[in-house]
This record gives C-alpha cells, sequence and structure tokens, in this order.
C-alpha cells in the first residue's frame, strides 16, 4: 500500500514527468474524452471565432458535422466566408458569450423579441444587429433582413433537433448590452455597425456566476428539446483585441479567460454530457513560451491550430489524425488570417 495517495499517481499528474521533460509537440495523454466521438454522431458547432477552425476540421476529416445555412450556387468558393458561409453549423457569425449563444436560442424559440431590430444606414441599408458582418454591405432594407432572419432562426431551433454533440468555444466576457432589454449585441454598436449611444447601450463583463448560469441554461434549454445531446466546450486561446474596462489589456484577457475556463471545468466536472477540451492549455499555457502564435502575440499560427486538432483527434481514435501537418495548415482550414473574427476591428481604434 502507498504511504501516500501521490505514489500511484502516473506520470502526467506531475509537472516534471508530464509537462518540463516532455517534448510538448509529442502530448498525448492530456485529454480523455468521456464520450465515442465517430462519424456517426451529429455535430453542431459555435463559438468565437477560434471555434471555426474546429468546425473546419470536422468537415474536413469526414465527420458528420451539419451545416443547415449553405451559400447559394452564384456565390463563389473564395466569399464564402466573407458572408457567412461556412463558418458554423448556421448563418450566425460568431457567438463570444454564453449570454449571446442563450439569447439566440430564445429568439429562435420566438421566446424573445429584442427592441434592437435593425441598424439603418444612411443608404437605408439594413445590418442585422445579432450577426453585423454576415452582410458586408447590409441588406437592401428592413424588409429583406427580417425574411433572411426568420429563415436563419427556423435553422438554428432545427439544428437543435438534429444535433448529438454541441461543440461551443467559450471567447469572452466582456460585451455590450441594450439597455431596453438587457440583450446582449455580438460587437460595439459603431463598431461593425449601428451609432454608438451611450443612452441606448452599455458595457457589461460578465462574472463567474453569471457565466455559468448562462451556460447551464442553455444546456437545460438544449436538452429540454433533444434529451440526448451532449456538450464539448473550450475556450478559446485568443486573447483580447482591446477592454472597455479601466484595465490593462493584459489582466483584463487573464479575467475573462479564467472566468470561462473555471465555467467550463465546472461544467465539465458535475456532469457526465459535458466534456472539456484544453484547446487554450495547448496554445496559451506559458509550457508552450508562446510559440503557437503569430508575432501580435494574439493570432494563434497555423501549427498551433494544427497540433491542437491533432490531440484532440488522435485522442477520440480518429485515424485521419495521421494526415501530414503541412496539409492540415491550408489557409482556409487553418491559418487565423482566414478566420471571420468581428472583434479584431477594434485594433483599428488604437491610438
Amino acid at each position: 500500500m502507498p504511504s501516500n495517495p501521490y505514489e500511484s499517481q502516473p506520470p502526467k499528474a506531475f509537472w516534471r514527468s508530464g509537462v518540463s521533460e516532455r517534448n510538448l509537440l509529442g502530448i498525448s495523454d492530456i485529454f480523455q474524452p468521456k464520450f465515442e466521438i465517430d462519424r456517426t454522431v451529429r455535430i453542431s458547432c459555435a463559438g468565437s471565432c477560434f471555434a471555426q477552425h474546429i468546425g473546419a476540421q470536422f468537415k474536413k476529416r469526414g465527420f458528420n458535422y451539419i451545416d443547415l445555412e449553405t451559400p447559394p450556387p452564384a456565390l463563389s468558393r473564395e466569399r464564402w466566408h466573407v458572408f457567412g458561409y461556412d463558418l458554423y453549423s448556421a448563418r450566425y457569425g460568431n457567438i463570444y458569450t454564453p449570454r449571446q449563444l442563450i439569447q439566440m436560442l430564445a429568439r429562435a424559440r420566438d421566446e424573445l423579441k429584442p427592441v434592437e431590430a435593425a441598424y439603418i444606414d444612411d443608404n437605408g441599408r439594413a445590418r442585422d444587429p445579432f450577426r453585423p458582418a454576415i452582410e458586408p454591405d447590409g441588406f437592401a432594407d428592413i424588409d429583406e433582413l427580417e425574411s433572411d432572419r426568420r429563415y436563419h432562426l427556423s435553422q438554428v431551433d432545427s439544428m437543435l433537433d438534429q444535433t448529438d454533440l454541441f461543440v461551443f468555444t467559450l471567447g469572452l466576457t466582456e460585451a455590450w448590452e441594450c439597455i431596453g432589454d438587457s440583450v446582449v449585441l455580438p460587437t460595439c454598436p459603431g463598431t461593425v455597425g449601428g451609432t454608438f449611444d451611450p443612452a441606448k447601450y452599455r458595457f457589461k463583463n460578465f462574472d463567474y456566476e453569471e457565466t455559468l448560469q448562462d451556460m447551464n441554461a442553455f444546456i437545460a434549454l438544449a436538452r429540454e428539446k433533444n434529451p440526448k445531446m451532449k456538450f464539448l466546450l473550450t475556450v478559446s486561446p485568443v486573447p483580447l483585441t482591446a477592454t472597455a474596462t479601466d484595465q490593462h489589456v493584459l489582466p483584463a484577457t487573464i479575467y475573462s479567460k479564467s472566468v470561462l475556463r473555471a465555467v467550463a471545468g465546472a461544467l465539465s466536472q458535475k456532469h457526465d454530457f459535458v466534456d472539456y477540451f484544453p484547446s487554450y492549455e495547448l496554445i496559451a499555457s506559458h509550457p508552450m513560451r508562446a510559440m503557437y502564435y503569430m508575432p501580435n502575440l494574439r493570432n494563434v499560427a497555423a501549427e498551433g491550430v494544427a497540433q491542437a486538432m491533432d490531440v484532440f483527434f488522435f485522442a477520440i481514435g480518429d485515424q485521419s489524425a495521421d494526415i501530414e501537418r503541412s496539409d492540415q495548415a491550408t489557409p482556409v482550414e487553418a491559418s487565423s488570417d482566414d478566420l471571420v473574427c468581428e472583434e479584431a476591428i477594434l485594433e483599428t481604434f488604437s491610438q
């Protein structure tokens, strides 16, 4: 009998044998999936911009990936992402916070009618406040926007009926909400679209309890609709482009990621139908020495994406994890340059 519990722990449980003396490029025991994920599992994906990498890999490797809003035939392949196609399982764009996620579901169930219906520009063109980047020049008018939105929300509702595994990447705690009804927007008005008015909009930085409550609410509603649904959570390793708090952007980023990581861990520990994949740790933790970031220390390099995806697919037993690394790091599927990330526009306001 061991003299203490640590004597029976495996090498991965110790920092020296699990990290400092390991070749981190060959790490393979950092993730043990809770449930089987094979090509019969119907998979949907949503989240912040880093989630686009995950969805692309499921598609590339031939998994049963749900995409319910496909591009029109006349739209060239090079323009799909510009118009919000081929990014996620529906054309909802980036979902940065759990509050945004749960409110999207409420809108799809016709349980929430936001006060903010549209951004109208000087030419009369309309932009969806909840998907401001999906039409680069906006819709022709409010009628066209509302028609597209009705179809989109019907597909969101249908997606949950069809999903066996919902993959969600938590990205931010900072958000902007409408004062009139506390509905959260994906971007600050006046950045991607709309006009900022402090009488209409306010800054919101979600704490741990709020974030956990929102994720629990989404999971409960999703499983009410589809009782067998499982969830795979990740945390985006992409730092904040800018913060609206009075803090330096570095501690603001650490706060945000700490809250999201703690929530993901709590949900995974509590539920056997929720799992957590440590893409954040594989890319952003200090043993990686920032080698998976581009020189701006924000955008994730193609090699970092490929490494994290290799670890995940190897862990779930996918034989296509042996794909050549040079093949994985294609501009469309692994480079951050091709991501649609509305938050990145905040860099243009830097002084």
